[in-house]
């Protein structure tokens, strides 16, 4: 990476659904990845994958990588299942951002990027017939 003002920030992409935290830290332009960690490598039951207690055990080991590769901030994008599913992005995307910003990493813009359907396909059937 080149010694530039941009070179001490890059992007955090929170991908949240309620099976799971996918986070991935980027450089500026999104190609190449300075960290990464989900939900299976912190806990042992896969209930617990979309929990905000692993998110937040995520984003510390994350944010060290991160400090440690000179990272100073980081502009979060958060991501829902989107689609046809849920639009809402599930509950560990906050404590995610809250953990970065505990770890010393400074937050720039949070936005949402969850993919909304322009009618695409067909929702999935849902239980109880709705």
């Amino acid at each position: 990476m080149s010694e530039s003002e941009d070179s001490k920030w890059g992007i955090a992409h929170v991908h949240a659904s309620f099976n799971n935290t996918i986070i991935t830290v980027t450089d500026l332009t999104g190609a190449e990845t300075i960290a990464d960690s989900s939900g299976g490598a912190v806990v042992k039951q896969n209930r617990d994958e979309a929990s905000p207690y692993a998110a937040m055990q995520m984003a510390e080991t994350v944010a060290e990588d991160v400090l440690a590769a000179g990272v100073e901030g980081v502009h979060v994008r958060v991501r829902g299942p989107g689609g046809n599913l849920q639009k809402s992005p599930g509950p560990g995307a906050q404590a995610t951002i809250r953990a970065l910003a505990r770890a010393g990493l400074e937050i720039g813009r949070i936005e949402d990027v969850t993919p909304i359907p322009h009618d695409g396909s067909r929702a999935p059937k849902g239980k109880g017939g709705f």
